[in-house]
């Protein structure tokens, strides 16, 4: 093992780790039928987990009033620390009426298993609009996060939380590397810069050639592709993990690439998700992170280079991880290569762009996406799940 410290400190300065001993567990277990319960829906579990696991450091559980009024109007907790979404846990005046401050709250995912524990410091109501217009720039309800809120409970429930244990994926375990196990093998690999990379997409050329751009410039790269609730209408997780399989096999070199879950449920908060998943990714152990067109974008709600333009709101170094901010990247028919408008001389009529959604388009029509656009092994891949979808 290489002996230099951690390329990066974890944000606010401590990985946090609020999974149980066995020792705790058994006594949670011993406490559990008297405990009063709150169920999980799949997004508060997913944050839920990424507390526990130390990737939302120095988060220890769900936000107070004042530090979810602080990062909803200021993107900064009460000490001062960024931070850009709120991390809540929303629940009914009827679920929320009996239970107290100060005592201990069972967590259950939902299906009904005991998940964690909630130590109840605080519960308060909250302006759902305001929140909405603040976060996600739009209060229209057919923006998917706007109507996550909309549709959840008034009362917001803060305290600090522990997790029961550490369950393996059900669908890729050997993927589940935590921030505590990615920044080990970033040691034990000699990396001091790494650049992360997030997506919800199937990885298509322009995502290949930002991706390569980026690692001839830091000594790794960390695939992050986020695993958690998406809208119905992306692909899902498992056709997307294959292509970055396909894509690790035959086009990227592999003692420079680490393929890793993000656990996490797409909010689709545009910019202030940027900043949240750079966040995320310096937790993790990255240096340096990758924010493209239209970063954690959905409809027409964010402009091109929002979420790169936020990252200027705050102090050079404040965040702690350095953005790697790239335009829009699109296949130029007259220099037969992936380019974007800083690299390439050719007229609009000379470039191919595709996007996730069009290529979603082509496959229902049951067109297969051109070489240009992805490589054939992965839009075999894409073409196959979407015949076994339709």
């Amino acid at each position: 093992m290489s002996l230099h410290k951690d390329a990066i400190a974890p944000h606010g300065g401590q990985l946090i780790n609020r999974l149980a001993t066995p020792e705790q567990k058994q006594e949670l277990l011993s406490q559990a039928d008297n405990l009063p319960r709150v169920t999980l829906d799949k997004r508060a579990v997913s944050d839920l987990e990424l507390i526990a696991i130390g990737g939302f450091s120095p988060l220890t559980g769900f936000m107070s009033a004042n530090d979810y009024k602080q990062v909803v109007n200021e993107m900064r907790m009460v000490d001062g620390l960024p931070w850009s979404i709120p991390i809540t846990l929303s629940v009914s005046e009827e679920v929320a009426a009996p239970l107290t401050e100060g005592e201990t709250i069972r967590l259950d995912d939902p299906q009904g298993n005991f998940i964690g524990i909630l130590e109840l410091t605080e519960k308060y109501r909250y302006d759902k609009v305001h929140e909405a217009v603040k976060v996600y720039r739009t209060n229209d309800e057919k923006h998917p996060g706007v109507k996550v809120i909309y549709d959840q409970g008034d009362i917001n429930l803060a305290g600090s939380v522990w997790m029961l244990e550490r369950q393996s994926h059900p669908l890729f375990p050997k993927y589940q590397i935590d921030p505590i196990e990615s920044r080990t093998m970033f040691r034990d690999k000699g990396w001091k810069t790494i650049v992360g990379f997030q997506t919800r997409n199937p990885i298509h050329r322009a995502h290949e050639y930002i991706q390569k751009c980026a690692l001839e410039t830091v000594d790794g790269l960390f695939l992050n592709p986020l695993v958690g609730a998406t809208k119905s209408d992306d692909i899902p997780a498992d056709v997307r993990m294959r292509c970055y399989e396909i894509m690790l096999e035959n086009y990227y070199p592999k003692d420079r690439v680490i393929l890793a879950i993000y656990p996490a449920a797409m909010r689709y908060a545009g910019p202030r998700e940027a900043i949240l998943h750079a966040i995320v990714r310096k937790n993790y152990g990255c240096t340096h992170f990758i924010v493209g067109r239209d970063h954690a974008g959905v409809g027409d709600y964010y402009g091109t280079y929002d979420a790169q333009e936020i990252f200027d709101e705050f102090e050079p170094g404040e965040l702690g991880i350095t953005p790697m901010k790239f335009e829009h990247a699109f296949y130029c028919k007259r220099s037969g290569q992936m380019a974007t408008s800083k690299t390439s001389p050719s007229l609009p009529e000379e470039r191919i762009h595709l996007s996730g959604t069009k290529v979603r388009e082509m496959l229902r029509r049951g067109e297969m996406p051109p070489p240009e656009f992805s490589r054939p092994e992965v839009a075999a891949e894409l073409a196959k799940a979407m015949r076994v979808t339709e």
